[in-house]
């Protein structure tokens, strides 16, 4: 390909930049290190593998490219072996395979969905991550429910403390019912007196969980929607504004013969919880690095999250409350490459492990530190210090919407808002899992990067633009006829049918 040239243009446009000597044709231009993109592979069938209008095993295959692309990147800069004399292959099969691989696990011969269906699986822990939070009632207070207005649907989520959620509702939560549809329709009793706004402001005013289940059109028209847009999806800035600190190369394994992955030791340490989070670490760990994960006994977690998004890691259970413990923390993050938190953007600053204090710590031991957000809405704009799970940002950029859409539930005609129509839940963590994989992405460009310019980095992956990318139209849907066949073809009728779909753990256990 035609190469690349530029000259410095102080003149033209200022200080710091530089202008093409020779201009190339826009595709070309985009497409510059093609010896790079041309050693990647894809291979797979040519159908999907999961029964959704949703592309997200081809989103998904397409970010693992990249983070192997990236991490081929790693390796010349560590041992001199060139990009393009590297290769990455992807199977598109197994991409999809991968986005619902946390519920497919085993221990000692059992599946780890049947033992949370049976209620068994905590008794293989040596406690119960749960704590008792999706029993009863509040195993549908995470769900999807009508507003009073017909046309919209509102996405509510306990955030593991459905007795704070609901009592704030005035729903009362002493009751019993035999099965989970009657606890459902207790609460849909209760969420249908509200409007959509009335929801709305008394989530933010209470600092709770929910969405109201909007179409991709009507999200996109929100002063919040369009103020994640202007951000990339893969998104990681170097902190100029800190105190500079020296590259730093890729770190050469101590035993070269027992691991040559390109991570190998780059220390992480993360606070998350649930699967976005966990699966930045993850996703890090199996290209080398050294991951510890902080958790708390205190707060609840999924049993049956904890084996497949532990794989590869070490863990400690700290309460950042004690003086003991906290000071085991900062031990640990003063060794810290990379800091992983899916925390509320700002929760963690009374703690001392905000961005800035972050940086602070940096340039006081000369070296960088990769910080890295997992959260629901973003960088910036009126929501980005809420909460949100995955369900809110499949309520909020449309997900959700479009899976009602595609189950071909009725809905009040005419549309008179954007957010009008039935909604359901994708059938597995979709955003879940591709933000934690933007996450991991992000933060080993940050890594590549540091090793020639040094300095610390930003790193913000956000549920709702893992929701976005899907939507987008140079990326689009699969047709109606598309999703049948694939339904037919795997036997999941169920996966288009069932009305449990509004609800998020018997969608995911089944």
């Amino acid at each position: 390909m035609a190469s690349h040239h530029t000259l410095p243009g102080t003149d033209i446009y200022g200080p710091g930049t530089f202008i093409d000597k020779e201009v190339l044709p826009v595709p070309v231009d985009a497409r510059r290190d093609r010896a790079a993109w041309d050693t990647v592979r894809f291979t797979g069938g040519s159908e999907p593998m999961i029964p959704i209008p949703i592309k997200a095993p081809v989103v998904a295959a397409a970010l693992h490219a990249m983070c192997g692309l990236v991490a081929n990147e790693l390796l010349e800069l560590r041992d001199g072996t060139a990009v393009h004399e590297s290769t990455v292959a992807l199977n598109t099969d197994h991409a999809g395979l991968w986005l619902g691989s946390t519920f497919t696990t085993q221990i000692n011969g059992e599946d780890v969905s049947t033992l949370a269906r049976s209620n068994a699986l905590a008794s293989r822990f040596d406690r119960d991550f749960e704590q008792g939070s999706g029993k009863g009632l509040a195993g549908r207070a995470t769900a999807i429910y009508q507003t009073k207005d017909p046309r919209v649907w509102n996405q509510l989520h306990s955030s593991l403390d459905a007795t704070r959620t609901l009592q704030s509702m005035g729903i009362p939560t002493d009751v019993k019912f035999d099965t989970m549809r009657e606890y459902y329709d207790y609460i849909q009793s209760y969420v249908i007196q509200w409007s959509p706004d009335e929801l709305k402001m008394h989530n933010v005013r209470h600092g709770l969980c929910g969405s109201i289940c909007y179409s991709p059109e009507g999200w996109r028209r929100t002063a919040m929607g369009q103020r994640l847009a202007a951000h990339p999806l893969v998104n990681y800035t170097c902190a100029s504004y800190a105190a500079p600190t020296p590259p730093v190369p890729v770190p050469l394994p101590k035993r070269p013969s027992v691991d040559r992955r390109p991570l190998a030791g780059v220390k992480v340490l993360e606070m998350v919880r649930i699967i976005a989070g966990p699966t930045i670490g993850v996703t890090l760990a199996s290209y080398g690095a050294d991951v510890i994960r902080v958790n708390c006994s205190k707060l609840a977690d999924l049993n049956v999250l904890q084996l497949t998004l532990n794989a590869g890691k070490r863990t400690i259970d700290l309460d950042i409350a004690k003086v003991e413990d906290k000071a085991r923390l900062l031990d640990l993050l003063a060794e810290a490459d990379i800091f992983v938190q899916g925390f509320r953007p700002g929760s963690l600053a009374r703690q001392g492990l905000d961005l800035h204090r972050m940086l602070e710590h940096a340039a006081m031991r000369n070296k960088d530190i990769i910080y890295v957000d997992e959260n629901c809405y973003g960088p910036d704009g009126a929501f980005a210090e809420r909460p949100g799970w995955q369900q809110i940002g499949d309520a909020a950029f449309g997900t959700s919407y479009v899976m009602g859409r595609a189950q071909a539930h009725e809905t009040v005609q005419p549309f008179e808002t954007a957010s009008a129509g039935y909604s359901v839940l994708p059938p597995l963590p979709v955003s879940d899992m591709t933000t934690g994989l933007v996450g991991a992405l992000a933060a080993m460009m940050a890594v590549r990067d540091r090793t020639t310019q040094g300095g610390s980095y930003h790193v913000v992956s956000s549920l709702v633009a893992a929701d976005a990318v899907a939507l987008e139209p140079e990326i689009g849907l699969h047709p109606p006829a598309v999703v049948a066949r694939t339904a037919q073809r795997f036997g999941a009728a169920t996966w288009t049918s069932n009305a449990s779909q509004r609800m998020i753990a018997p969608l995911l256990f089944k």
